[in-house]
């Protein structure tokens, strides 16, 4: 406990000296947040000192090893990390899909020299990752995909189609679920990593109602994949698809904190006294009933992180997380909606930063699509963690 403690005002001390002021603030809008990457910019000096200082400290991926890029912190140690970032609203110096997603599948499924390249380049924000699952008509029954790669001998030729990829116009690299044997449904998936400027790959945007998009259509026409570019076992991608979908939906539901599922009662209360009103006390009781919902969500992410490190959380227990961080996502920004009142339905004004509210509450939409509905999510919570009978 003295070590913990000790670990604490050590990480204290670190982040009052390495955080700037600037990257103590809410993010406003999509350049606050640093991706990483080979064309990426950083918004300001404040941003770029945040991310080198956290990169040499290894607080972009702390709970990874430090062959990998990490700080090898303990699980405690991790936890006491976030609730300090958490503490001066210190944004995340680095967003990336290769540390939500492709990360944890690499440390399970990868093999050494796979680890070394791509964790490296992961956690030092080199390389910015999209993710090559769903097609079109094969969403939430992903077997049934149909992107097929031939085998070349030491390559294979990759033909289809992918859908919703998220930011692929701006990715280096995509992982990417390919049929490699027609004959087996669910072993017959190679879980792939290639380069998004590979002759052959291209992209189109997908325009959402809230009038911008991070989705994308992705197309292969014979796009040549070296045979030592996939993880796992050829025609077992489907046991690193399933892992990585676990920690998709964790990302999703922002399980463990963040803005989407942040207390945001204070907050309102303030924005209306700034506009010299008072809230609706009907409203500002939803406003409470939220923050106590948030706060429970987010001690039980912490629950369920802290169970997943010792090999103790239920296999399903992710589904549940990205169900009920949906919802409560969704019930975040009817609420902002309704303080805002008419003039949240604003859509292209300076006083409304581009209808950011309207454009944001139009994008939470998408969330009990993406990453699995919210149908399929409560069918698999029925199933195996309240188990249900079936149809």
């Amino acid at each position: 406990m003295a070590d913990l403690e000790t670990f604490r005002s050590e990480t204290r001390a670190w982040l009052e000296a390495n955080c700037p002021e600037e990257m103590r603030q809410p993010v406003r809008d999509e350049e606050d947040v640093y991706w990483g990457g080979r064309n990426a910019k950083f918004k300001n000096d404040a941003q770029k000192s945040w991310f080198e200082a956290c990169v040499a400290k290894g607080y972009t991926v702390p709970a990874w090893p430090k062959a990998y890029g990490g700080a090898g912190l303990e699980p405690a140690e991790a936890k006491i990390l976030r609730e300090e970032m958490a503490r001066i609203g210190a944004r995340p110096p680095l967003s990336s899909f290769g540390i939500w997603m492709l990360g944890p599948a690499l440390l399970k499924f990868g093999t050494e020299e796979q680890k070394v390249h791509y964790l490296g380049e992961i956690a030092r924000g080199e390389i910015r990752w999209c993710q090559g699952y769903s097609e079109p008509g094969s969403g939430s029954d992903l077997v049934s995909m149909q992107t097929f790669g031939e085998d070349k001998g030491d390559h294979w030729v990759v033909n289809g189609q992918k859908i919703w990829t998220s930011y692929a116009d701006e990715a280096d690299w995509i992982f990417c679920l390919v049929r490699t044997d027609k004959a087996n449904k669910y072993q017959g998936i190679t879980f792939m990593l290639f380069d998004m400027m590979t002759p052959g790959v291209s992209t189109k945007p997908i325009l959402l109602i809230s009038g911008n998009s991070p989705f994308c259509e992705t197309f292969f026409d014979d796009v040549k994949v070296p045979k030592d570019q996939h993880v796992g076992e050829i025609n077992r991608g489907w046991d690193v698809a399933k892992y990585l979908l676990g920690h998709e939906r964790e990302m999703i539901s922002g399980a463990g904190g963040g803005d989407r599922t942040s207390a945001i009662g204070a907050t309102m209360k303030r924005h209306a006294a700034k506009d010299g009103g008072e809230l609706d006390p009907m409203l500002r009781a939803e406003l409470a009933m939220f923050d106590i919902d948030a706060l429970a969500y987010g001690a039980m992410g912490e629950k369920f992180l802290d169970e997943i490190k010792v090999g103790k959380a239920h296999p399903a227990q992710p589904n549940m997380m990205k169900y009920v961080g949906t919802e409560l996502n969704k019930r975040r920004h009817e609420l902002m909606m309704s303080v805002g009142g008419s003039r949240s339905l604003e859509w292209d004004s300076e006083e409304t930063s581009g209808g950011k509210p309207s454009r944001g509450w139009l994008r939470t939409k998408a969330n009990s699509i993406e990453g699995g509905t919210s149908e399929v999510m409560l069918n698999v919570i029925s199933k195996r963690i309240l188990e249900l009978p079936g149809d």
